[in-house]
């Protein structure tokens, strides 16, 4: 291609242009009011971005751009950015109508940290993108702000009493473990902090007083991710004091661009006067005249209008000739006349195939531009022709560049964490079985108080069991609502039920690689390699894959590639990606000759699958069609026609797939979305109908990483696990029941042209619902959707609310997740008590699919909310609004009723028996020992040195004469920390392992570890290296080393090795692991 232009050209060619270039010019300003605003009139909504770009860029110091509304604000930023990548995006105030809502903390932080910016002068071009209602509205003022401020350098001399002091009197709060904003946690010289303004958590070591390094860390894993010179922490009070209309801020050497959100000034309105408060220029983008403004001679010399070819519906562009030729003809024109064509490609895939289409004389005049615009359009003043691939291939210009939002880490979903105890919860100890954690006690023992976890049993048994084996405890998880009775102590039930779910497990191992070795030897057809064309559809995806993507893809293909049938399931959160796998085995199979079937549970997902292949495969001549009812019988018999003679390439249907009658003429592939929602007499269906054929199913429900690890092997599976970069977390609000909140909340929505959900979930009041609704809201149309309506009319009411036919869709929980409507962008939740955390995570994930900000408003009753409500209860309805803690939890219920999906009724009642962990440990045993890789030796020895002190009390009765080896209270006084600190630790196998541990342990508590800490890491090394060595035991009493492999001694020169009798325990310690490692 013949010029690769970059944006920077774009703006050249506008910026030369005269008159361009007379409109940007600087006017001398007057000194008692602002010069009058200079208008780019007749200004397509496209061309706002780029033209707003060229206002910032002429302009050395800070331009104001003001959007309409949010909605504008949205569309407009992601591409304005490409031109400012430093541009910042002030988000409007949340919307918290009613005292006593709980309101999400992100967006607060975002405007804090912005205008903490706005303190200083701007020393380059700089752009705030904001609305008109944020200008007028309040902000804590730059002095309230340097009030509240603590700031903190490197190398700086603090009293850490008084830090602590100081920031709880800003009204921060001490905690274990730091988890949302406002929060200190205090691990001896160690202080992790999250200011109210900061967009990640920040961990200050100290060495005595001085501060000996800041860094940034990750709220999940919560390790160091980046070192800093200093941070700066504002009050909970700087959102609050001493409040002033934010266009008080614009400064006098500032700039105004307004996108279609002027409004002259009234005389009456001098408060809002924001044009005469500040001197600063105004330039007005206007998609119409606008009277009274300063302009030019000619009204239309800078304008931009709407491209002259139209837009192509999907794949025009590729099958009507008529349409290219046109298309082609006006590109000869524009290069006779010296225009200048840019055409964006939002990727290289799409150059490429836009590049082989347009002849090469036409294409070697364009400049192709990798990026992304709203539309094309035209600007004769400048003789420029702005075009997107979109326009021509058909597809949507919905943003792929989403704001990316600088809140804190978007969770990540690892292994399901079981060590988080909770009190009253059911757990499971490893001997002894089913238990309730009752909490953590101080037992005194050698007169020091020693900290052990409290278990109660069946007959008011109790189990007290210090930190240090608190390995063997796990959190109780099972599948379903009832819980198992709790296990007596001592009696012989428990280890029947785990041998019993072990016999049960093995078998069930033995039978799935059974399966799976009968599959090795079944012969279909081998897909030929990628070519070419697969290769620019895969660069032409608009999003950037995540890695579990990218891997699903990789493990599809090698399935086609292979000669035995595919048939992988991939598992995965909605919105996290699995139709964008399912897109690209299917264009490889078009691409090898074969064609390809999706069976879909309704009709109105058929429809939006449809949409969205079309979309995706409009530049390559693939037929897609439909099988639904929504098409009429003329049509479908076309369709089955098609499949028969092979013109049909890709066909996308309900259950009428799965008839007899439907012949193709050589089909290669069948995808099954939302596996989950079919009968087992329709997958029974679906195996003999398509038995030498290749299966890709996808479900919604995930499952846990560790499930995933232990079928390994034997079910080829790949689990989606990453949510995708740029999705902007659902803004939540707790507030109580009120007709006021509801009644803003869907106004809002549907004057920025949105959608909204409400959900009841009560068949017996939801007409009533409505009625009231109805009442509020006179003007909204809503409809009403239920479990007990028959499935044609379901589907009826579902069609009608993704066609845009309704503002308010009123329903149960029985309206499908898996569906896909980006105009849906608000959801209410009435009685949000009455849902489980992995409920409500489903639910508020319906919103929140598109660039636009989604909100989810959970409503209780007021009583809940109410301070005679305990602080707990709060706590635990606080964790829905965040990404942090709570919807951990949310993800694992969520994920083990996945378990139960991929496993069976009969494996699940084990996992009820036994919970979840144990369940899948046993399950990856069985499966090593089916496959002959199961080691009888243990990876690790047994350990007894009779100098060593594992518990701090042992140690004091000791006066010095035993090594300490165990986490000090005073190094770790918290006891999650600690709890997690002792699993993690005897859960390590490697030496490698070992190592991230330690570096783990001084990032999160400090780098000078006490001498317990180093101890208590050489005994896991000498537990470790004895293992590796074939040793399963190593004892030490009274200086002799005896060592054990099985039954037998190791001797060294016929002898037992001795240890130094006049080296202190410590030194005798590291001496022993020296000679381990010499064996």
């Amino acid at each position: 291609m013949a010029d690769s232009a970059s944006f920077a050209t774009l703006l050249e060619t506008f910026a030369a242009s005269p008159a361009f270039k007379s409109a940007l010019r600087k006017q001398p300003g007057r000194k008692t009011q602002a010069s009058p605003p200079r208008a780019f009139e007749h200004v397509v909504s496209d061309a706002h971005p780029l033209l707003a770009a060229l206002i910032a860029l002429s302009h050395p110091g800070r331009t104001w751009l003001v959007c309409a509304d949010v909605r504008a604000q949205e569309r407009l930023f992601p591409i304005l950015q490409q031109w400012l990548p430093e541009a910042l995006f002030f988000p409007d105030a949340p919307p918290v109508p009613v005292d006593g809502a709980l309101a999400d903390p992100e967006t607060g932080a975002e405007r804090l940290s912005i205008l903490e910016k706005l303190r200083e002068a701007a020393t380059q071009s700089e752009c705030i993108v904001l609305t008109h209602a944020s200008l007028g509205s309040s902000v804590p003022s730059p002095d309230s702000l340097r009030k509240t401020e603590i700031r903190l350098k490197m190398g700086q001399t603090i009293s850490r009493e008084s830090l602590i002091q100081n920031l709880e009197t800003q009204g921060y709060e001490v905690v274990p473990r730091v988890a949302e904003r406002g929060q200190i946690a205090v691990r001896g010289g160690i202080l992790d902090l999250f200011g109210f303004q900061h967009l990640r958590p920040v961990r200050i070591e100290l060495f005595g007083d001085e501060i000996e390094s800041i860094r940034a860390f990750d709220l999940d894993a919560q390790t160091s991710v980046e070192a800093l010179e200093e941070c700066a922490l504002l009050g909970a009070e700087a959102g609050d004091a001493n409040l002033m209309p934010l266009f008080e801020l614009v400064s006098k050497t500032d700039r105004f661009a307004w996108s279609d959100a002027y409004s002259q000034p009234k005389e009456e309105d001098a408060p809002l006067s924001f044009h005469s408060h500040a001197a600063a220029e105004t330039f007005l983008l206007l998609t119409s005249n606008a009277p009274g403004a300063a302009v030019g001679p000619d009204n239309n010399a800078t304008a931009c209008f709407e491209s002259p070819l139209g837009t192509f519906e999907a794949g025009d562009f590729i099958v009507d000739e008529k349409k290219r030729e046109l298309f082609f003809s006006q590109l000869s024109e524009w290069r006779r006349e010296a225009w200048n064509v840019f055409l964006f490609c939002r990727n290289e895939g799409e150059q490429e195939r836009l590049g082989e289409l347009i002849p090469s004389g036409e294409a070697d005049a364009i400049h192709w531009i990798a990026g992304e615009i709203l539309g094309g359009f035209i600007c004769p003043g400048a003789r420029a022709v702005i075009l997107s691939d979109a326009d021509l291939l058909g597809r949507s210009t919905r943003n792929s560049r989403q704001r990316r939002r600088p809140v804190a880490e978007v969770l990540r979903k690892g292994m399901p964490d079981f060590t988080e105890l909770e009190e009253g919860e059911l757990v499971v100890h490893l001997e002894h079985g089913i238990g309730r954690f009752e909490g953590l006690r101080d037992i005194p023992r050698e007169g020091i108080p020693e900290q052990v976890l409290v278990l109660s049993f069946a007959n008011q048994a109790k189990l007290y069991l210090p930190l240090e084996q608190s390995a063997l405890v796990s959190r109780y998880v099972g599948i379903g609502r009832r819980n198992p009775p709790l296990s007596e102590l001592g009696d012989g039930k428990w280890s029947k039920a785990r041998k019993s779910a072990e016999h049960s497990i093995f078998q069930y191992a033995g039978k799935l690689l059974a399966l799976q070795a009968e599959r090795e030897i079944c012969s279909g057809f081998t897909f030929p390699a990628d070519n070419r064309w697969v290769e620019e559809f895969e660069d032409a995806f608009p999003y950037t894959e995540t890695p579990d993507q990218l891997t699903a893809v990789a493990d599809a293909k090698a399935d086609m590639e292979s000669s035995k049938p595919m048939d992988r399931l991939i598992c995965g959160d909605v919105g996290f990606g699995k139709t964008e796998i399912a897109i690209r085995t299917a264009f490889k199979a078009v691409m090898g000759g074969k064609q390809v079937a999706m069976l879909v549970p309704t009709t109105v997902l058929a429809e939006q699958h449809y949409r969205n292949f079309r979309e995706r495969m409009s530049a390559f001549p693939v037929r897609i069609d439909m099988l639904s009812r929504f098409r009429s019988a003329a049509q479908q018999k076309e369709t089955i026609t098609g499949l028969k003679d092979g013109s049909v390439d890709i066909v996308i249907g309900t259950h009428r797939i799965l008839s007899g009658k439907l012949e193709f003429k050589d089909l290669g592939l069948v995808v099954i979305d939302e596996e989950q929602r079919f009968g087992v007499l329709h997958k029974e269906k679906l195996k003999e109908r398509f038995r030498q054929v290749d299966q890709l199913t996808l479900s919604a429900t995930p499952i846990p990483r560790t499930l995933y690890l232990s079928l390994m092997g034997a079910k080829d599976m790949s689990t989606l696990e990453t949510p995708p970069a740029n999705r902007i977390p659902v803004e939540t609000f707790i507030c109580p029941y009120d007709e006021r909140t509801i009644r803003e909340a869907i106004k809002r929505e549907i004057a920025r042209g949105g959608q909204v959900y409400f959900l009841h979930n009560r068949i017996e009041s939801i007409h009533r619902v409505r009625e009231r609704l109805q009442t509020l809201l006179p003007k909204a149309r809503f409809l009403v959707g239920h479990g007990q309506m028959d499935e044609t009319e379901l589907e009826d009411v579902m069609h009608k609310f993704v066609s845009g036919q309704a503002d308010v869709l009123i329903s149960t929980t029985i309206i499908e997740s898996g569906l896909d409507i980006p105009n849906a962008n608000t959801i209410l939740i009435d009685r949000a008590d009455r849902f489980g955390l992995a409920d409500l995570y489903q639910l508020r994930g319906r919103v929140g699919r598109s660039d636009h900000q989604a909100y989810a408003y959970l409503l209780l009753p007021r009583a809940l909310l109410s301070v005679g409500e305990s602080r707990k209860r709060i706590n635990a309805i606080k964790q829905y609004s965040s990404l942090g803690a709570g919807f951990k939890i949310a993800l694992r219920d969520l994920e083990i009723r996945g378990a139960g999906n991929v496993l069976g009724t009969q494996q699940s009642g084990h996992i009820c028996a036994i919970g979840f962990e144990l369940y899948c440990s046993l399950l990856k045993q069985a499966m090593a020992k089916h496959k002959g890789e199961w080691k009888q030796t243990p990876d690790q020895a047994s350990v007894y040195i009779d100098f060593v002190a594992s518990r701090e009390p042992d140690f004091a009765a000791a006066a010095g004469q035993k090594a300490p080896a165990f986490l000090p209270l005073q190094y770790l006084a918290d006891s999650q920390p600690r709890i997690e600190a002792y699993r993690n630790l005897s859960s390590i196998r490697t030496l490698s392992a070992l190592e991230s541990l330690e570096a783990n342990w001084k990032d999160r508590f400090g780098a000078r570890f006490p001498e317990a800490v180093e101890n208590l890491l050489t005994l896991a090394a000498i537990r470790i290296e004895a293992g590796a060595k074939g040793i399963t035991a190593v004892e030490v009493k009274e200086h002799k080393v005896m060592l054990r492999r099985g039954e037998d001694y190791v001797l060294i020169g016929n002898k037992f090795p001795r240890l130094p009798t006049t080296q202190s325990p410590t030194r005798r310690l590291s001496r022993l692991l020296e000679l381990i490692r010499q064996l």
